[in-house]
C-alpha cells in the first residue's frame, strides 16, 4: 500500500521519502524477478540488458543510501528513546541490510555482464529469493519501525534527519 505519492515528497517530510523509496526498492526487487523470468523466455535481449542496467543502477546507488539513511540517522535517534521492544526490531533490521546486500552482490555477479551485453542468465531462485526478502523488510520497516518516528522525533529532530539524507546524496553527486 501506497501512502504517499513518490513524487510529492521531499526530504522535509524524511519517513515519507523513506517510504517512498521503499516503492522503489520493491519496484526494482520485482523488475529482477521479471528480468529472470524474461531470460528464460527471450534470452539476453536488449529489453533484458536494458532492466539489468536500471537495476544495477538503482542497488548500486540509491539503496546503498536508503540503508545508510536508516542505520545512520533513523534508527539510532529512534533507539535513544529505549524502548526495547523497538530497539530490538531496529537491531534485527539494521542486521538484514547487511544480508541485503550480500544477496544483492550475488544479483549483481549476474547482471553486470548482461548490461555489458555480455550475455547471460539470472536464477529464478535467486531472484526471488531477492524480491522477496526486499519486499518483506521494507513492509517491517514501514509497520513496526516507521510509525514510531512521528510518535518520538520531533520536528526539528526530523527536519535535521531530512537535511542529514539530502546532504548524503549532494555528496554522492560530487565523486
Amino acid at each position: 500500500m501506497m501512502l504517499f505519492s513518490s513524487e510529492s515528497v521531499t526530504f522535509e517530510t524524511p519517513i515519507a521519502m523513506l517510504t517512498a523509496c521503499h516503492d522503489r526498492v520493491r519496484q526494482y526487487a520485482a523488475l529482477t524477478h521479471k528480468l529472470a523470468l524474461h531470460l528464460r523466455k527471450n534470452g539476453a535481449d536488449a529489453k533484458a540488458q536494458e532492466a539489468a542496467a536500471s537495476i544495477l543502477r538503482y542497488f548500486d546507488i540509491a539503496a546503498p543510501l536508503h540503508h545508510d539513511d536508516e542505520d545512520l540517522d533513523l534508527f539510532p535517534l529512534l533507539s535513544q528513546h529505549g524502548q526495547p521492544e523497538l530497539q530490538a526490531i531496529i537491531a534485527a533490521t539494521s542486521a538484514e541490510h547487511a544480508t541485503l546486500g550480500l544477496l544483492w552482490q550475488e544479483v549483481r555477479r549476474y547482471l553486470v555482464p548482461l548490461a555489458a551485453s555480455k550475455g547471460g542468465a539470472l536464477p529464478l531462485a535467486l531472484a526471488e529469493d531477492f524480491a522477496n526478502l526486499y519486499s518483506a523488510h521494507a513492509q517491517l520497516e514501514e509497520t513496526a519501525i516507521y510509525p514510531y518516528a512521528a510518535q518520538l522525533l520531533d520536528a526539528a529532530t526530523l527536519a535535521t534527519m531530512g537535511q542529514k539524507m539530502a546532504n548524503r546524496r549532494m555528496q554522492g553527486t560530487k565523486k
